[in-house]
């Protein structure tokens, strides 16, 4: 039992001295861990701190976006927008009038180098949205279009500067001659039938309706095909050299019956009141509107054009600026095809009156106009899908 008391009590001396190592080296150990751990939560709470400040910083900046969004005057945006819409839209019109006058003026043999420079730079101010440097240049190319316009009015007035003063129509055959008027003096290429023994027929390229791509023909071959002796240009079409006339060149919208008595666009409402002549036996008839006629192949021809120029007697008082008007027209029997130079459409309605006129239809004209009689007496300019042709009974 001594021996036992012994033991238990050596041991126990010897734990009591270890007791303060084991405790030293825990509470060192949990130490360390503990400032492990600090350091790893204020490095976490750096970051997220970090963190936040970054979305702080993007929160302020929404918001100062959506203050501004919340503050901008959409009546104000969206009138801009339209502002910029009309300007497209006029500047596009007035870009494709001015095209388009180029183009017959060459169609006319009209050197026209200069004004297609004019016009590029136009395109370039548009390209880049510089509406006011456009709409200026336009305005000023417009100013020198018209002045080529009317140079070539005056060299048709030179050219014709020793003819006659005569208020007469002529009982037949071609005649150059000038009408006086109080509109002024007109020159006038006039080539007079009488009905008695001339047919008026409408000839045409197409067999049928045509939409795009329609096929054409100068006018001296219409003549000429025709057995005929005079022509002229017949109604409005879709010049191929027209950028707007793309997806229907050369075609033309207005009913005509051609020689064959087939009837173009006669299910075409559109242009329903366009007004028409038509000619059988001895007599040319007019319509005031096209759907006021019917599908009737017992006449000799029907063409609907704009505009009517001269109505019972009477000028129709059409506006329109200085050009060569082209006509069909009769006074009683006697039937007319000609033009009538550098006049507006009521020039034209006067001077037709003042020839005697009674009625007188405007047919196609600019680069399309043409005049045939035993050769060309103006054009042949471009070639036409129709063509109006007298041919001895």
């Amino acid at each position: 039992m001594q021996v036992k008391n012994f033991n238990l009590s050596k041991n126990f001396l010897s734990l009591r001295t270890k007791l303060p190592i084991f405790f030293s080296a825990f509470i060192l150990i949990t130490l360390a861990v503990s400032i492990y751990y600090l350091n790893f939560s204020q490095n976490k709470i750096k970051d997220l701190g970090n963190k936040n400040a970054s979305l702080d910083k993007r929160l302020k900046t929404i918001d100062s976006k959506l203050a501004e969004l919340k503050n901008q005057d959409q009546y104000k945006i969206n009138e801009d927008i339209k502002k910029d819409i009309q300007n497209i839209e006029t500047t596009y019109k007035q870009s494709l009038d001015s095209y388009q006058r180029i183009l017959d003026l060459r169609a006319q043999s009209v050197k026209t180098g200069d004004l297609e420079k004019q016009f590029a730079k136009v395109l370039n101010y548009l390209s880049t949205l510089n509406y006011s440097s456009a709409s200026a240049d336009l305005k000023l190319l417009s100013e020198n279009i018209k002045k080529s316009e009317d140079s070539l009015i005056q060299t048709e007035t030179i050219q014709f500067a020793n003819v006659a003063v005569n208020n007469s129509a002529p009982g037949a055959g071609f005649s150059q001659q000038k009408v006086s008027t109080d509109k002024g003096d007109f020159l006038v290429s006039i080539v007079a039938a009488d009905l008695n023994s001339t047919r008026v027929l409408v000839d045409t390229a197409s067999d049928g309706d045509c939409r795009d791509n329609c096929p054409t023909l100068p006018l001296a071959t219409y003549v000429s095909r025709s057995g005929g002796f005079a022509g002229i240009n017949g109604s409005y079409f879709c010049p191929p050299d027209y950028p707007s006339c793309a997806g229907k060149v050369n075609s033309f919208d207005t009913l005509l019956m051609n020689k064959n008595k087939v009837y173009f666009n006669s299910g075409n409402n559109v242009y329903s009141s366009v007004p028409l002549v038509y000619f059988t036996g001895n007599t040319m008839g007019v319509r005031g509107r096209s759907s006021d006629w019917g599908r009737d192949t017992g006449v000799d021809s029907v063409i609907a054009m704009q505009i009517l120029l001269v109505s019972g007697g009477n000028p129709t008082s059409a506006g329109g600026g200085k050009a060569a008007r082209t006509f069909i027209g009769n006074k009683g029997s006697m039937v007319y095809i000609g033009i009538v130079y550098g006049a507006s459409f009521s020039d034209a309605g006067v001077v037709l009156k003042t020839l005697g006129i009674d009625n007188a239809l405007g047919l196609d004209q600019g680069g399309s106009t043409a005049l045939w009689y035993g050769g060309y007496k103006a054009g042949p300019g471009r070639n036409l899908p129709n063509a109006i042709v007298f041919v001895r009974k």
